[in-house]
């Protein structure tokens, strides 16, 4: 026969039910205790010389560049945990003032050697050609090819089209250079060529241009056209983009002009199938 419970069931289902609150609370507080000894003991660990980065060591670049990684290594963080920490060093705040400061370097590899010392090992931009300026600085409308366009001022950039430095005595994979806009002109290192994008297609087309006997010297960008200027005295004029059909109708009238002996002034290639082109007088 089913019935209430009684005052004593009542009573002893309260005890247990608070045995039960109270044992649940001694493991969270004894696994509170737990968990702060183990962070102190872990912030404790961190803190000592054995674990902190006492050397930076720098492979093919300038030792500057640990003289950079230490001023990023100084302080803690949320001031507990040290910032020279061989577990918890700014790796991305090291590469970024890097690169920042250096941006002639194009990548920089940062690694643990031991639990004193990090590594860095950087990698150089290759410089493909020259930059130097728009083509607005300049008198395009000039009858001759030779217009006047000077190398004063000029700038390398790498194979993306980034400009990284004042134009030296370096090695460039290309001889010729190149005129046109850039995103921020007022400052061009560290910006990139608008026309990024199209160089490997200008400059197949160039390397095919120097097949009919005389090497190309400049290179002018201007919104949809290009002007490829020959050391013979041509002017080269196409449709950017449009490098392979400008090619072939290249090819296809070659036997009525000669680009090797100066004797021509442009050849236009903008309209599809045809060459138009003005000799010299």
């Amino acid at each position: 026969m089913w019935g209430s419970p009684s005052s004593a069931e009542r009573h002893n289902g309260e005890r247990l039910a608070e045995r039960r609150l109270r044992r649940r609370r001694r493991v969270l507080i004894i696994g509170g205790i737990l968990v702060c000894i183990l962070l102190g003991a872990a912030v404790y660990g961190l803190q000592q010389a054995s674990v902190r980065i006492e050397r930076v060591a720098v492979y093919g670049a300038p030792q500057s560049l640990a003289d950079l990684a230490t001023a990023k290594m100084q302080g803690r963080y949320l001031g507990i945990i040290p910032r020279d920490s061989i577990f918890f060093f700014p790796s991305s705040a090291i590469r970024s003032a890097i690169l920042t400061t250096y941006p002639d370097i194009a990548a920089i590899s940062i690694f643990r050697s031991g639990f004193a010392t990090i590594s860095l090992r950087v990698d150089y931009r290759v410089p493909i050609a020259r930059w130097c300026g728009d083509a607005s600085r300049f008198d395009l409308t000039a009858s001759s090819s030779r217009s006047n366009l000077d190398a004063s001022g000029c700038y390398v950039f790498d194979a993306n089209g980034f400009v990284y430095a004042t134009s030296s005595t370096a090695n460039l994979m290309n001889a010729f250079v190149i005129y046109g806009p850039i995103a921020n002109a007022t400052t061009p290192i560290q910006s990139t060529l608008s026309n990024a994008f199209q160089l490997p297609a200008t400059f197949t087309f160039a390397r095919e241009l120097a097949s009919f006997g005389s090497a190309v010297t400049k290179i002018v960008f201007r919104e949809d056209e290009v002007d490829e200027y020959l050391a013979s005295g041509t002017r080269v004029t196409y449709l950017a983009g449009d490098e392979q059909n400008a090619y072939t109708a290249l090819v296809s009238a070659r036997t009525n002009f000669s680009l090797a002996d100066g004797s021509v002034e442009y050849l236009d290639l903008r309209f599809p199938g045809k060459v138009y082109l003005k000799k010299k007088e």
